[in-house]
């Protein structure tokens, strides 16, 4: 059902009106004059709006939000075609390994410890990139950024602005943090710093040992408090102190006590309580049901990043029943080690048939951001529908990194990114005519 927002500021007809209100009215309709000038519309001969395709409406925002679909424009129209959310990359390194910089400039990996939670990639990110403003010329205009996967927990996973001038303006959300499990994080025995393993019994064991250790550190300040607490509140019972003085001295020991917690503990304590999710790197079968068994022992929340070498219907299956989502990929990209021997196109084909919920990766600068859309190329040859290929890298994107209050579909209050194709983009030869990055013209299209 199409929605008309211009019912929301529709001037009603009032029986209770009065000559002395007039000037009221004179106003309102001058208000609503001045809110539909200045809106924005675009023309969608057909509109994808992250569920289904629409043909022959407008979208219609507001600075940097959507206000809805109409049948009518309102304001200037300043573009038309084939119109879908902005493409959101679910896992990239962009900004961190950089166009025609050599390789030992890259900074997608610390190399100093097995356990680095408190890294930030954003603070290994260059703006003037040239592949950001390549990404933007696709429809890419958000990636989750993450550290490389040589560490157990490599650092934070963020979602940045793909347009953005520099780092103040790029976060969107930080939504949790980067481990690895298999090849990578044992690969680095011998060449890295730190407390490292040579197998993945060592590593796996070392992951229980941290997340042992924070929780007893939680268990161990958890109960002090509650020791301080009781006596306290006999004191306030006998009136030796007042509700507000326990109050503020619970809350200064637990201030006091929390800062026993490094920040390393703080980021693991984050995981463990469910606050943020783990954006977990793994290829084999088995070490995907090791991260089901981890986070069903920890009831920890996260996803499954790559998957590559899943070539079994019933692991997709068994981390769909466990309510793991997937971050598939890179497609397209060289198996260029053991870990990916059953690495293969035909592999979308059990993903698909498994009903899991997942979403597209380029792993940038495996597959260069830009080329997120001809990955799903390979779902439409198994038979896949293109509305629920283009959900992949918009709603499904959104949702399952924790984004889809702000992006991801185009619905009244989202972010008013908007993708504007001069033909259908599965098309070989479609591009985008204009790109919209929150209400602001970013890139049009120039013969």
């Amino acid at each position: 059902m199409l929605t008309d927002i211009s019912s929301q500021y529709a001037i009603r007809y009032d029986p209770y009106i009065t000559v002395t209100n007039i000037g009221y009215i004179k106003v309102l309709v001058n208000y609503y004059d001045f809110l539909v000038s200045n809106m924005k519309s675009i023309l969608a001969h057909t509109l994808f709006d992250g569920y289904r395709f629409i043909k022959e409406v407008y979208v219609v925002f507001d600075g940097d939000k959507i206000m809805g679909i109409a049948s009518e424009p309102k304001g200037d129209v300043i573009g038309e075609g084939f119109v879908t959310p902005a493409l959101i990359d679910s896992h990239s390194h962009i900004g961190m390994v950089r166009h025609a910089e050599p390789s030992v400039e890259s900074e997608v990996n610390e190399q100093a410890d097995l356990f680095l939670p408190d890294l930030d990639p954003l603070d290994s990110v260059y703006f003037d990139d040239k592949y950001f403003r390549d990404a933007v010329e696709f429809g890419v205009l958000y990636s989750c950024i993450v550290p490389g996967s040589g560490n157990l927990i490599g650092g934070k996973a963020v979602v940045i602005r793909n347009f953005a001038s520099n780092r103040r303006e790029a976060p969107v959300r930080y939504i949790g943090y980067k481990m690895a499990l298999g090849y990578n994080p044992r690969s680095t025995y011998l060449i890295w710093r730190g407390k490292r393993f040579h197998t993945r019994m060592g590593v796996y064991a070392f992951l229980h040992r941290k997340f042992h250790e924070v929780l007893k550190k939680k268990v161990k300040i958890e109960w002090r408090i509650r020791q301080r607490e009781r006596i306290l509140r006999r004191r306030m019972e006998k009136g030796l102190i007042s509700k507000e003085e326990f109050e503020e001295e619970i809350r200064e020991l637990r201030e006091v006590l929390m800062m026993e917690f490094s920040p390393v503990d703080r980021a693991i304590l984050e995981i463990l309580n469910r606050e943020k999710r783990i954006k977990v790197h793994v290829h084999k079968e088995d070490d995907a049901i090791f991260l089901v068994e981890i986070m069903k022992r920890y009831n920890l929340v996260g996803m499954a990043d790559h998957l590559e070498d899943v070539h079994h219907l019933e692991i997709f299956r068994f981390l769909r029943d466990n309510d793991v989502p997937i971050v598939y990929g890179p497609i397209d990209s060289l198996a260029y080690k053991t870990e990916l021997k059953h690495e293969s196109y035909r592999n979308v084909k059990l993903l698909i048939e498994s009903g899991a919920k997942f979403s597209l990766m380029t792993d940038h600068p495996v597959v260069l951001s830009r080329n997120l859309i001809l990955g799903l190329r390979y779902f439409l040859m198994y038979d896949m529908g293109e509305e629920e290929a283009l959900a992949v890298i918009t709603r499904n994107a959104a949702e399952i990194l924790g984004i889809d209050d702000l992006l991801g579909t185009i619905e009244p209050g989202k972010l008013a990114s908007l993708v504007v194709w001069d033909r259908n983009p599965f098309y070989l030869g479609a591009k985008p005519v204009l790109v919209i990055g929150e209400g602001k013209i970013l890139y049009r299209w120039e013969e």
